[in-house]
């Protein structure tokens, strides 16, 4: 029975992901698990521009393969050292999107089980200061020459891999190997253990760079299954392969329901705003509708953009769903249009001079400004939702006081309440903003029997 061969690939590129970027360079040592049986090398002409950063660290110029052969002429060759062996590399996802997407561009279909050594030496050789080739070859006496090229860091890679073989008395790489192994799909900077530790459980979790800063936010039902598909699959584009390579951590925070789980994502986001996070941030508020008198005594109302410095009545996601709720209130409360400013700046003086002839009466008219900014504080309702919790002892909660979101958090299952403020001092606050409020009228109106309405002062019994 022929023995398992391993196919020790590196490569060298134009750049850093396979969507936009092509191979230039490409080796592959074939090991059998005792010793190296075969090695091939070539220069590649990617068809592009080398820029002068890849240049100056690898030394190919566009000179360099301007003869070489285009990837095409060199997949078959490619395909066949490749077939039926283990892909081996030093973080062995970059390497592994080049290979596979350039010969799906040649026409070959090619899949493989893969092995990272650098996931392999942190598991058999844990506590280095660092895992990088260059570092690894210093600290484990492994000679590396023509560094950042494709022979050269293929065949001290080769030289590593049969050092971890030997030292692998606790068959480490056979279990990575397994095709399930889902410690293969990790990211290269990212401790088993932070993955592990992750339970099948609704939660949101967070995903840390280098410097320990969160640069992901994420809300999941399963978190171990959530955060397991940002791993898998085949995509090739630049936002992904970087989001991989910047994750060095994981944690996470159980909660009780989904509607928790995205409240907490939604605050967190706006608290931490995350580099990787992009959907959310669409939802962050941008205009408000304003309050002014102007030196003659006339009150308006006006929408314009938020400020850090000017407290508004009503927060809005766009310049339209202010318009709309300032013209029902000028309709319903027959406030003269000239006292509302659509989208205009919130600055200055609004009164118009040439637009002051037969003015309303001064106090009917504030009068009518009073009452529609009472309609609006009036209307905002209060209500908790109460349902499960983490644990069976305990039940969750999310209050909502004047159409806003206050806080959220747990309360004991077998212990009785007799008025509303003994459930809030369970409360953790959160800031409230127009989409976690989308969110809470939503599930409100999908699970009525989960929510309990009350007047602020009122005395309730839930």
């Amino acid at each position: 029975m022929k023995k398992q061969e391993y196919a020790i690939v590196d490569i060298e590129t134009t750049g850093g992901n396979a969507k936009g970027s092509r191979i230039t360079e490409i080796a592959i040592v074939i090991h059998d698990g005792t010793k190296v049986i075969d090695r091939w090398e070539t220069l590649v002409n990617p068809q592009k521009e080398i820029p002068l950063p890849i240049f100056a660290l690898t030394g190919i110029d566009n000179n360099m393969v301007r003869n070489a052969p285009i990837f095409d002429d060199v997949s078959e060759k490619v395909l066949e050292m490749l077939t039926d062996c283990i892909f081996v590399a030093h973080n062995v996802n970059f390497d592994y999107s080049f290979v596979r997407h350039q010969l799906e561009e040649a026409g070959f279909k090619w899949t493989a089980r893969k092995l990272c050594t650098v996931r392999a030496t942190r598991k058999i050789k844990p506590g280095l200061s660092s895992y990088s080739l260059g570092n690894l070859c210093n600290s484990l006496e492994i000679n590396l020459e023509n560094r950042h090229r494709a022979g050269g860091d293929a065949d001290a890679t080769a030289i590593l891999f049969s050092k971890l073989l030997e030292w692998d008395t606790d068959g480490e790489m056979d279990k990575m190997i397994k095709k399930t192994a889902q410690d293969q799909q990790l990211p290269p900077n990212l401790p088993p253990q932070d993955f592990e530790q992750l339970p099948e459980k609704i939660g949101v979790y967070y995903f840390y760079n280098q410097l320990k800063q969160v640069i992901y936010v994420g809300k999941a039902v399963n978190l171990k299954k959530r955060v397991a598909s940002h791993f898998s699959g085949h995509n090739v584009n630049a936002q992904r392969q970087n989001f991989l390579k910047d994750i060095y951590g994981i944690s996470f925070e159980v909660c009780g329901t989904e509607l928790m789980a995205l409240l907490l994502e939604c605050d967190e986001i706006k608290r931490l705003w995350p580099m990787h996070n992009r959907a959310l941030k669409r939802f962050e508020s941008k205009f408000g509708l304003y309050e002014y008198e102007a030196r003659n005594g006339y009150k308006y109302l006006a929408i314009g953009k938020l400020t850090k410095f000017q407290n508004c009545i009503q927060e809005f996601n766009s310049q339209y769903d202010g318009i709309t709720v300032l013209q029902n209130l000028a309709q319903q409360f027959k406030i003269d249009h000239r006292f509302c400013q659509y989208g205009m700046s919130i600055v200055g003086e609004f009164f118009q001079k040439n637009n002051s002839e037969n003015l309303p009466d001064v106090d009917c008219h504030n009068g009518q400004i009073e009452n529609a900014i009472a309609f609006l504080l009036d209307n905002r309702p209060n209500f908790v939702i109460i349902d499960k919790g983490i644990a069976i002892e305990e039940r969750s909660c999310i209050w909502v006081e004047n159409g806003h979101f206050y806080g959220m958090g747990y309360i004991p299952s077998d212990v009785g309440f007799t008025e509303l403020s003994e459930i809030k001092d369970c409360v953790t606050p959160y800031r409230s903003n127009q989409y976690s409020m989308h969110l809470i009228y939503a599930y409100a109106e999908k699970y009525p029997g989960k929510v309990k309405r009350f007047e602020t002062k009122e005395i309730a019994t839930i």
